[in-house]
Order: C-alpha cells, then sequence, then structure tokens
C-alpha cells in the first residue's frame, strides 16, 4: 500500500540476561497509514515500549536484541540501516516522546537549547536560526517564547510534557511515537495535552503510535487500536471495532475492570492472576491461565490473528481459537453491552 508509514511484520525481540531470556515482543506484526493514530494498548510488561524503541531501533543492547521480523519505515527497512542512516532518521523522520517528561528532559540546559539541538543536527540550521525555530516551536506548544531561555526545573509538570511535545515535532516527523504521554499529569492537565496533541497530528499530517494502559485516552484520540499482551497482539481494529465489538476475552478484562458511571452500585470485576513471566510463558495462549472461557485446547497452541467474522477483509482481527467454535460469544457481547 502506497500510504503506509510504518508496516512491522513478525517482530520478535528478547532481553538476554544472565538468569533468563526474557520474550518481552513475540512475533507482533501491524500496520499504520499517513495520518493515521494508532493506539498499543495493554498492562505494563505487555512489551508496548520495547515495541515503539524497535522502530527506533534502540532497544538497549546488551541485553536487548532484536531477533528477528523487519520495520519498513516509509519504504526502507529501520533495521538494515547503518548507525549513521539511522541518526538520521531519529528525530527527523520518527520522533519520540518519553513516558516521564520530569527525566525526559536535561536539568543543564536551557528548554530553547534543547529544542534547537535536534534542528541544528538535522536541517544545518546556524545557532541562532534554531533558536528562532525553538521559540517559535514553544508558541506552537502554548508557551510564551521568552522562556526558551528557562531551565526545566522553573516548569511545571504539564509546561515539561509540552516542552517534549515541542521536540519532538521540530523537526516536523513522519511518525510520532508517544509513549504514555500524560502518565504523570493530573487530569486537567492531561485534557489540555491531548487536545493540544490531536490539534498538532492535524496540523502536521503525521501519523501517531499512542502507548498507553488508559482506555479513556485511546477513545478520545485514536483511530485504530492493537491490544496487547504477553509480547503478542491479541486484537486489533478501528476504535469502533475495539469498543463497540470486543472479540478477545483479554479486551473484554480491560473493559470490564473499568468503573462504569451507569453502574454505580457495581463491584469492579478486575483481570484475575497476573500476567505470564515473559521468561517462562505458558504453552498455547499466554491468557488461557486467566481467561473465563479457556478450555483445554487453549493450552495446546499459540493462537493466530484471524478476520472478525471470518472475511479476510476484516481491519477487525482476533487472537482467540475459541472462535473455531461457531457459536462462541463473549459474555460482553451476549450482554448487548
Amino acid at each position: 500500500m502506497a500510504d503506509l508509514v510504518l508496516d512491522i511484520k513478525d517482530l520478535v525481540v528478547h532481553y538476554e540476561t544472565e538468569d533468563a531470556d526474557v520474550h518481552a515482543v513475540n512475533g507482533i506484526s501491524f500496520q499504520l497509514g499517513k495520518q493515521t493514530t494508532l493506539g498499543l494498548v495493554g498492562e505494563t510488561g505487555a512489551g508496548k515500549t520495547t515495541t515503539a524503541l524497535s522502530i527506533l531501533n534502540l532497544v538497549p543492547n546488551p541485553p536487548g536484541k532484536i531477533k528477528s521480523g523487519s520495520i519498513v519505515l516509509d519504504g526502507v527497512d529501520v533495521l538494515k540501516l547503518s548507525q549513521e542512516e539511522l541518526e538520521k532518521v531519529r528525530g527527523n523522520d520518527v520522533a519520540m516522546i518519553f513516558q516521564d517528561p520530569m527525566t525526559a528532559l536535561n536539568p543543564v540546559m536551557t528548554v530553547g537549547e534543547q529544542i534547537a539541538e535536534s534542528v541544528e543536527l538535522h536541517e544545518k540550521l546556524s545557532k541562532q536560526e534554531a533558536m528562532e525555530r525553538a521559540k517559535e516551536m514553544l508558541e506552537l506548544v502554548g508557551i510564551a517564547e521568552n522562556r526558551a531561555y528557562d531551565y526545566p526545573h522553573q516548569f511545571s509538570g504539564g509546561m515539561k510534557q509540552r516542552v517534549v511535545i515541542a521536540i519532538a515535532l521540530a523537526c516536523n516527523p513522519k511518525l510520532l511515537i508517544a509513549d504514555e504521554p500524560t502518565t504523570a499529569l493530573d487530569v486537567t492537565i492531561q485534557a489540555q495535552v491531548l487536545e493540544l496533541m490531536k490539534n498538532l497530528i492535524r496540523e502536521y499530517d503525521m501519523s501517531m503510535i499512542l502507548i498507553t494502559h488508559d482506555l479513556g485516552v485511546v477513545a478520545e484520540i485514536c483511530d485504530d487500536v492493537a491490544v496487547v499482551y504477553a509480547g503478542r497482539i491479541v486484537e486489533i481494529g478501528t476504535a469502533d471495532d475495539i469498543f463497540n465489538h470486543t472479540h478477545h476475552p483479554y479486551t473484554e478484562g480491560l473493559f470490564d475492570s473499568l468503573p462504569n458511571l451507569k453502574e454505580r452500585g457495581e463491584e469492579l470485576q478486575p483481570i484475575k492472576g497476573l500476567m505470564p513471566d515473559p521468561s517462562n510463558l505458558p504453552p498455547g495462549c499466554s491468557f488461557a491461565p486467566r481467561c473465563p472461557y479457556a478450555t483445554d485446547a487453549c493450552s495446546k497452541k499459540v493462537p493466530q490473528l484471524r478476520p472478525v467474522g471470518g472475511t479476510s477483509s476484516s481491519k477487525h482481527m482476533v487472537a482467540c481459537d475459541a472462535y473455531d467454535d461457531p457459536k462462541f460469544c463473549l459474555r460482553r457481547n451476549k450482554d448487548g453491552k
């Protein structure tokens, strides 16, 4: 497809330690179109951030190692690029907003210098021109340009996150990766940052991968959603598919564990158990030990993504062999929630 920005196929990433071989990503595949936002959703340790770091070939090595797969960015396989070629891609074609804005900024450089640094490197501007661009970027994210000469400790958490966004967008990237961009922020500031990001995505005509465990954030900003569990995508589709036509038991469990304003007296229904140890994954479906629908067959083989409804053209796919039984249906769908 000519309109693809990113095409990941069969990505496998391990962390090889003295004690064990940690299987962080176990065959993830997905595509991202131009001007599209994809949400990667799942619990801590599901492999979301490792997948994102792989796109930039930034998996820390050692102990991390990309074992197999391909990551094609705008027609070029990132995993085959030299270090020099990768440095031209990072920050220029692909930018990343890291998880904690409090620690993502250099405390001994002004915020203007930090924004200007990537512009100088990638666009070969003079220091003065780069600083002017930095001021423009601060204005764009709602910060007065005269604050370009202030240091990170002089900003609040929400303002720091805006600075990090300004750094990421300074070179007008094709793809923005946002790793839990609202985690450390209070609810009011979260809403402001999300609104800012939505507007900037439209203005810059770029694509975005949003990594989060917050389904509310996903509903607010994402076109497509991939639900990740134990290093695999278990369900993928449009936001409408995932929210209104849920098909995987794990996705159902995520929704059931959310507070429901319509049923205030109801108890929360958390998913029982814990995510499996990635260095010792169970046989077959990794979710089977926690799944209320699991049968003996679920531990026999790893389920592969299949189109929902049985049509090969469906964008909505689920990795659950319970659908071998044509009568199988999640409780959520039976209840019409």
